[in-house]
């Protein structure tokens, strides 16, 4: 895996993580287009923490060519740096009204933050911590689903969408553009 996370940024996020002593892991996309052998400048970072907090003092570390968005109500940040888009996340629970697409955001932990995922293919992640850098987490065998072209829920169906029902839209999309069967 480390010799997927090359570009200077990566290593950068990992020294600054063992600085904090906080854990970051790449997760998402990011990591599903790894194995799918798609580019992708689109980055989700978890931290095991405050996301913003950790994003504001790695925008300070890249400096002014870093460009640092907060979104407070989602309790995210995203750095542009150079043609890269990092989004910075604490680990969560969220939930989810039945008339409201604005969720309720808890701290949790990595697992937390796994679960939530739409798919089993998003939620598979990279550490960026320096002991264990490089190390791939696929709890839900989204490396299997890749092989074998399936979209599926980490949860079950049932609950995965009621949390957010864009979820179901987002699995069709997946499914046509990458020809997988749901």
């Amino acid at each position: 895996m480390k010799d997927e996370l090359k570009h200077p940024v990566f290593q950068i996020i990992s020294e600054l993580s063992g600085k904090l002593n906080i854990q970051t892991y790449v997760i998402g996309g990011f990591v599903r287009d790894i194995f799918l052998k798609r580019s992708s400048k689109d980055i989700d970072i978890v931290v095991l923490g405050n996301g913003i907090a950790f994003a504001e003092k790695l925008q300070k570390r890249l400096g002014k060519t870093a460009k640092l968005s907060v979104f407070e109500n989602f309790g995210t940040a995203m750095i542009n740096f150079k043609d890269w888009e990092i989004e910075f996340v604490g680990a969560r629970k969220e939930s989810y009204r039945k008339n409201s697409r604005k969720p309720i955001v808890e701290n949790g932990t990595l697992q937390d933050d796994q679960n939530r995922r739409d798919l089993t293919i998003n939620a598979m992640a990279i550490s960026l911590f320096p002991d264990t850098y490089g190390k791939f987490l696929d709890p839900f065998n989204g490396m299997d689903d890749l092989k074998n072209r399936i979209i599926r829920t980490p949860l079950e169906p049932e609950l995965t969408f009621s949390d957010d029902p864009l979820r179901m839209i987002r699995a069709i999309r997946f499914a046509t553009q990458l020809d997988f069967i749901i």
